[in-house]
């Protein structure tokens, strides 16, 4: 698809993991179009090249739902890149699920986008990736604290929150090159290259914020 960002008005972006490699991809792409972003990371000692002009680099916790409320107050949609391989991975991606869930609706932020893993895509019917046969149980195991977050979206989020889990497919290339094109499925695994840039998510990613079109689904985004 093609992108024009011509007639898109700037606004106030909230964006947790923003240290991470696709966390940084979605703050450049944020304040290239002009937008205002808060970026939320564990130590921002760590992180100060992510400071400048439209950045405030700040201290906080996804898991959190007193530190997410206190930090998107003010702001129009939310970016949920974090991730931590320390911990369980249903632990996590649940705490910040409910964090976040409870966080921006308090703070009156209508609009979440999380990131979700591939494996977890659907191949057919009720056939997600995850499930063929022989798949390493590891990555199994770490998928599921995505669908555990899907389900908990989907049970406790309530209306005032408009959110979606975006998917990158299972190449997710830093180093590649922005093609400023991107495919998109609803939930299922995207025939082709399987492939996407770190530039191309971010670009997929503000362009469901200034125009959202899919809601409370996985959104699956491959070049």
């Amino acid at each position: 698809m093609d992108i024009d960002t011509s007639d898109n008005s700037s606004g106030n972006i909230v964006v947790f993991g923003a240290g991470g490699r696709v966390g940084r991809a979605v703050v450049a792409e944020a304040v290239a179009r002009g937008h205002r972003v808060t970026a939320v990371v564990r130590d921002p000692a760590a992180h100060r090249d992510l400071e400048g002009a439209g950045v405030a680099l700040v201290r906080g916790d996804a898991t959190d739902a007193a530190s997410v409320a206190a930090l998107a107050a003010g702001h129009d949609a939310a970016v949920n890149a974090a991730v931590r391989l320390d911990v369980p991975s249903a632990d996590f991606f649940t705490a910040a699920a409910r964090a976040l869930a409870t966080g921006l609706t308090a703070a009156g932020v209508g609009r979440l986008l999380t990131l979700g893993i591939a494996t977890t895509l659907e191949t057919a019917p009720g056939v997600r990736l995850m499930d063929a046969p022989g798949f390493p149980e590891e990555w199994r195991t770490f998928s599921r604290g995505h669908v555990a977050e899907f389900e908990l979206l989907t049970a406790e989020a309530g209306p005032g929150l408009d959110w979606l889990m975006v998917v990158p497919p299972m190449d997710l290339n830093a180093e590649a090159e922005r093609t400023g094109g991107y495919r998109t499925a609803v939930g299922t695994v995207i025939d082709g290259p399987g492939r996407i840039a770190h530039a191309d998510l971010a670009l997929a990613l503000l362009d469901e914020i200034e125009r959202p079109r899919h809601s409370r689904v996985q959104l699956a985004v491959s070049v």
